[in-house]
């Protein structure tokens, strides 16, 4: 059990990287769209939550897991972004 769960660690020190790297795509975004309600479209989170679940089939990861995990780190990324976007305006 225990190498399970360094493993698990080591993996999840992975994914914190990758979603650091994520968000800074995100800040990015916040400073190259002209207006604040640009921030949220709901067609590119329905494009992008259809493509991980699509992508989840693929490698095998349930649809279950892939769907509101993506949901909520999409949220929480358009908030971020929406918080990128105002400190711009300062």
């Amino acid at each position: 059990m225990g190498a399970l769960r360094a493993a698990i660690d080591e993996l999840d020190r992975h994914l914190v990287a990758l979603l650091a790297v994520r968000q800074t795509y995100m800040e990015r975004a916040a400073q190259l769209k002209p207006r604040r309600e640009l921030v949220r479209d709901e067609a590119r989170v329905e494009e992008v939550v259809s493509r991980v679940v699509a992508e989840a089939a693929r490698v095998g990861l349930s649809p279950a897991i892939a769907e509101p995990v993506w949901r909520t780190l999409i949220e929480r990324c358009i908030a971020h972004e929406l918080e990128a976007f105002d400190r711009r305006a300062l």
